[in-house]
């Protein structure tokens, strides 16, 4: 079921919502408003915003045409402002990575790091640094690193635990990997795991996979090469204390089974549930939305269906519980690409969340206010800065 109507009360679950993304009050940069139609391209989410960073369209007039200076890359930073409903361009100083399409990132307190990716074209002109942007500061730095980095990649997924990132698979363009890293983001050197498993009990070369962990047990979700898509009835498992492989199990939806191979898909975590959403399983394009219980590996399939399927698009979820999803490829035969975006409510909000949304709809102009007026209005410091 989907909604796409202008309402943001989040009381109901499992519905998507269409965001139009309101111009923001100052001229952005090239005079865009919002993000053009992209795919590849990664987002990570924090209570404020939702960033976007990257991406690729080879059509020039979807891709924003004279004034995407990097067509058909997109060496850009967005951001979404939750409580205005503005989309605005970055500008951020320092050297940003032009690697910009399937690379990876997450958001590590306020530094989004991005690793990988690939330039035009693809699997000639791939990276194996890691970029870091404070978006606070607005300035992007290369991670200075020691020991034996990854090869030049793209299409890796990649997740931290304990301080230290985690990467795995991935493609030159030509060779899919298996190959596992760990980089100590104290001491900043890159270490080659070497799993204990013999040669044949190691997953499967794989790219556009995505991953969750339990603190313990890093899980890779789906994934494939240009010719195949991975199942999700078994998925493999990396145990942190034994490095080891391991190979689960895991359990039907009662009724209809397990969902669909896919790569390209997107995911996000919520305390021990995993969430994927649509992809590409070799023939269509999905729109379907599935949890699975990282203590149970139970599947369910949720109800609500994606307005549009889509792969190569990009998924992040809000401390809170709430999704969002960016772009991707919704048309096969004519390579098209969409810029909407959609958020959809995964965990119950908090009494806090549906009374701020509530307060943000009634009073929009309390974005414009000062800090001090909200502080004097008795908003708390974390909500003030939730409005800038």
């Amino acid at each position: 079921m989907s909604d796409t109507g202008g309402g943001s009360t989040p009381d109901r679950l499992n519905i998507f919502e269409k965001l139009s993304g309101r111009p923001p009050r100052a001229v952005t940069l090239a005079g865009i408003s919002t993000p053009p139609a992209r795919s590849g391209h990664r987002c990570v989410a924090d209570n404020t915003n939702l960033y976007v960073f990257g991406g690729y369209n080879p059509d020039y007039d979807e891709s924003g045409g004279s004034a995407n200076e990097d067509y058909p890359l997109f060496r850009e930073l967005w951001r979404y402002h939750f409580a205005t409903g503005c989309w605005q361009q970055i500008q951020t100083e320092g050297y940003m990575p032009t690697e910009l399409a399937s690379m990876s990132a997450v958001l590590h307190g306020n530094n989004l790091l991005v690793f990988g990716g690939t330039g035009i074209p693809f699997g000639l002109s791939n990276g194996n640094d890691v970029h870091v942007c404070n978006v606070k500061y607005k300035r992007w730095s290369l991670l200075g690193c020691n020991g034996r980095k990854p090869k030049r990649i793209y299409g890796q997924a990649m997740v931290i635990i304990n301080g230290s990132l985690y990467v795995f698979g991935g493609t030159t363009g030509y060779i899919y990997s298996t190959d596992l890293h760990r980089l100590d983001l104290t001491t900043r050197e890159w270490i080659h795991l070497k799993p204990s498993n013999p040669p044949d009990d190691l997953p499967e070369e794989r790219y556009r996979h995505e991953m969750a962990h339990d603190g313990q047990r890093i899980y890779i979700l789906g994934g494939g090469t240009s010719f195949t898509s991975y199942p999700l009835d078994k998925i493999h498992a990396y145990n942190l204390e034994t490095n080891s492989w391991e190979e689960i199990t895991t359990k039907p939806h009662d009724k209809i089974g397990f969902p669909a191979p896919r790569r390209c898909h997107s995911c996000v975590q919520i305390c021990n549930d995993v969430f994927i959403c649509g992809g590409y399983n070799g023939e269509l394009i999905l729109c379907d939305l599935w949890k699975m219980n990282l203590i149970t590996f139970q599947w369910s399939k949720l109800p609500a269906v994606m307005p549009e399927p889509a792969y190569f698009h990009c998924a992040a979820v809000t401390p809170a519980g709430c999704m969002y999803i960016h772009g991707g490829v919704v048309n096969i035969r004519e390579n098209k690409r969409t810029g909407s975006l959609f958020k959809i409510w995964l965990a119950v909000p908090s009494l806090l969340e549906l009374s701020w949304e509530k307060l943000l709809k009634a009073f929009p102009h309390l974005t414009s206010l000062p800090s001090y007026r909200l502080l004097n209005l008795g908003l708390t410091q974390e909500l003030v800065e939730r409005l800038k």
